[in-house]
């Protein structure tokens, strides 16, 4: 009899050799036993949902939505979604897939490119950095849940100042007097006349409600700006640091144990969404919320508006997380024949219907959040870090139980960064173990802590008194525009250079025939919609760019100067890899750029049972050095 399937820790008279390599890792039936393959399509697909659905699901697609016209707003999403995230998510799983490379060494397919792959990565990385600061701050709030009373429900005199406020104070209004004429007049006197304060006149003092108080006083201790750098915010750092070591337990195998870990990190955040969806359900309040959020109030007029449809677009942009060069890192792990295209359609749908859902639950809260203050959902309202960290805590903090409800709602925050945060750093290990494979099977734990434990440190920065507005910078410049430029370089590369149908006909060998109506609309979106539409994105960013703020305050100048020098950093690669491609070809200039614009030898399926007839002539990358990167292991090698 055969042994049951335990680990092998329970497994009785066999003894395992610990070891930091995962040479050890692959299973018998994966098709790439070098690479390795997911171990099942359910690990690849939640781990796509998982990068997809972040926390701008949740802090930022219900807020433009109730901005740009409630319900009408779906309309410019829905079809954005079609144009512009669909094609692209699309294209990039299938480019991943077929070559079974990363983000860097896939560009074998147009190598004049290259310089976009490491665009790509280097825009991830610094990315990364600020986004696990993100997670040490819900971790920081789901360690304050755990009170009998919310911190954060009342103004603690610890932290708190004389702005500090649970209610509205009112300082003075419109009354009418006993002959009749309307007069304006302090509210002290008005409440010892035992008068009534005429409705919308009232002038109201400069408070802030506690939340808003304990999260820059307390959770921060923001300082006066970014020339103020303060001292290290220990336990900030402290929840920086458990972050991190999370993101590495779940990565110290790749795919094989981050694979496993989204089983819970990619679904238990809907059970926590549909929990306070049906507890914000049955508040009062909670219906005017929603009809705020895609109600009667929907404004179809706004449709007319450049703006929305431009709103519209980049969220779809960013929620898909297309052009981050995570997508093709992921799907290099599939099987040849893996069917991408119904997994880019699952995914890019459940991502957008995630986003519409996690609005109710969200509206659903505010609304009686607004109830009970006495004002307009508009008033409370917020998005980005006010929403999640301000305004929703200071509507929890209004309910029975609410530690509780504060403990779910960080808890899914939590898992939502952790999901996308995974699948970022597995795209930094999938470019290292492509360029030094060698090197990362056989010390892919090491390798794998020691690049969080060197993000870690880059990190640290982030958790000063002036944390918040380094995150805040590096979101300014980094997760903005160059991706934009990237991903338009992409598909015109992809499509202009090495050819739409060329690029159709490789997908083909993995996913069978097709019929020509069935690439009629991906060809008109590949060729000329995306590409447009992303063009006019990227003019309108560049156009639209302002120097980086944090509420009403201004950076320095050396701050915006380093925000650029950041972006440059990571573009200045795709002219500089791009000449230094042509200088190393051969022939004259325009020959030299024509060799540039053609495929390498190794471009192709990696196995060669996948390669066919259309790449028989494949060099096999294994058996030919790959020169396209010089690595010290190459070097190393030769000296041997």
């Amino acid at each position: 009899m055969g042994w049951l399937n335990l680990p092998a820790c329970l497994r009785c008279g066999q003894k395992e050799e610990f070891t930091l390599s995962t040479e050890k890792i692959a299973d018998k039936d994966e098709e790439n036993a070098e690479r390795g393959n997911w171990s099942s399509k359910t690990d690849y697909l939640l781990s796509m949902v998982g990068y997809a659905v972040g926390l701008g699901n949740v802090w930022r697609f219900p807020y433009l939505t109730y901005q740009n016209g409630g319900g009408a707003f779906l309309i410019p999403y829905t079809i954005m979604l079609a144009l512009a995230g669909l094609p692209l998510f699309f294209m990039e799983c299938s480019l991943g897939q077929f070559a079974s490379l990363g983000p860097i060494s896939v560009w074998r397919i147009l190598p004049l490119l290259q310089g976009v792959g490491i665009t790509m990565v280097l825009i991830s990385t610094f990315v990364t950095i600020y986004y696990n600061v993100i997670i040490g701050y819900s971790l920081y709030y789901l360690f304050a849940s755990f009170r009998s009373e919310l911190p954060w429900a009342n103004c603690d005199p610890e932290w708190a100042d004389e702005f500090c406020s649970k209610t509205a104070i009112v300082l003075s209004c419109n009354v009418t007097g006993n002959d009749g004429t309307i007069i304006h007049a302090n509210y002290s006197w008005v409440q010892n006349q035992n008068l009534t304060c005429l409705n919308e006149t009232s002038m109201f003092a400069n408070t802030q409600v506690p939340s808003e108080q304990y999260w820059n006083k307390k959770a921060l201790q923001r300082s006066s700006g970014l020339d103020e750098t303060g001292q290290i915010v220990w336990y900030l750092a402290l929840c920086l640091l458990l972050s991190w070591l999370i993101v590495g337990a779940a990565l110290f195998k790749g795919i094989k144990s981050s694979g496993k870990v989204v089983y819970f990190t990619a679904i238990f955040p809907y059970v926590i969404l549909i929990v306070l969806l049906v507890r914000g359900a049955t508040l009062e309040g909670a219906h005017e919320g929603i009809e705020y959020y895609i109600g009667r109030q929907s404004n179809f007029t706004k449709l007319m508006e450049a703006e929305v449809w431009k709103d519209a677009a980049t969220q779809i942009f960013f929620s898909l997380s297309v052009a981050w060069g995570g997508l093709v890192a992921l799907s290099s792990y599939n099987k040849f024949h893996n069917n991408c295209y119904s997994d880019a359609i699952f995914v890019c749908v459940t991502n957008c219907m995630t986003s519409v859902f996690a609005g109710f639950a969200i509206f659903s809260i505010l609304g009686h959040m607004a109830f009970k203050a006495g004002k307009k959902v508009s008033e409370v309202v917020d998005s980005g870090f006010d929403l999640a960290f301000v305004a929703y805590p200071e509507a929890l903090s209004k309910l029975p139980v609410a530690p509780l409800w504060s403990f779910l709602f960080f808890f899914m925050l939590l898992l939502l960064g952790l999901d996308s945060q995974f699948a970022t750093v597995e795209t930094i290990t999938t470019t290292i173990h492509d360029l030094y494979p060698r090197l990362m099977n056989k010390m892919r734990i090491p390798m794998t802590m020691g690049l969080c434990l060197l993000l870690f440190l880059l990190g640290l920065v982030c958790v000063t008194q002036a944390g918040i507005y380094w995150v805040n910078l590096v979101d300014h410049f980094c997760a903005g525009w160059g991706i934009l430029f990237a991903a338009v370089l992409e598909i015109v590369g992809i499509c202009w250079i090495y050819g739409g149908n060329r690029f159709i006909q490789d997908i083909e060998m993995m996913i069978g025939k097709k019929s020509c109506w069935f690439w009629l609309w991906w060809r008109a979106c590949w060729f000329f919609i995306t590409p447009c539409l992303l063009l006019a994105i990227l003019v309108w960013s560049l156009v639209t760019f302002a120097p980086p703020t944090y509420g009403s305050i201004k950076y320095p100048d050396w701050g915006s100067a380093i925000g650029w020098c950041m972006i440059i950093f990571c573009l200045i690669w795709i002219p500089i890899v791009a000449v230094y491609k042509i200088i190393k070809a051969k022939g004259n200039l325009w020959q030299r750029i024509i060799i540039c614009c053609k495929p390498t030898d190794t471009w192709g399926p990696a196995l060669a049972s996948h390669r066919g007839e259309r790449y028989s002539h494949m060099i096999d990358p294994v058996k030919e050095k790959d020169i396209e990167i010089p690595t010290v292991d190459a070097y190393i090698h030769k000296l041997e």
